[in-house]
């Protein structure tokens, strides 16, 4: 399993972890317990069920190894194991971000490269 995990967010909420230092999640994170993330395999489906139509997001890469033992790969859809932190997340954790676009089939771009 790669050691990089995705994360998909809103810019604005992206913009101020930044202000902040800090990452605390989006708000289902907040009321699930944990930060959701998704494997670059989970990515593209996590954006199509979860953030359909939505054009004002932020795709960031992870390092799941600075994230240590309150990264936990547990089953979710379909029993795939997601990884789940818990704990807010460190922005020194950051490996890249950008912007995750609408193609003109209102389907997400994901960065070449990505599975």
């Amino acid at each position: 399993m790669s050691n990089i995990v995705y994360k998909i967010v809103p810019t604005s909420l992206w913009q101020a972890a930044q202000k902040k230092g800090v990452f605390e999640g989006a708000p289902i994170d907040l009321k699930d317990g944990y930060i959701h993330f998704s494997t670059s395999a989970q990515a593209r489906e996590t954006a199509r069920l979860h953030f359909a139509g939505a054009d004002d997001l932020m795709l960031v890469a992870v390092d799941g190894e600075v994230l240590g033992p309150a990264l936990k790969f547990e089953p979710s859809r379909n029993g795939d194991l997601f990884p789940h932190l818990y704990a807010t997340l460190p922005l020194d954790a950051v490996l890249w971000e950008q912007p995750l676009p609408l193609g003109p089939d209102d389907v997400h771009i994901f960065p070449e490269g990505m599975q």
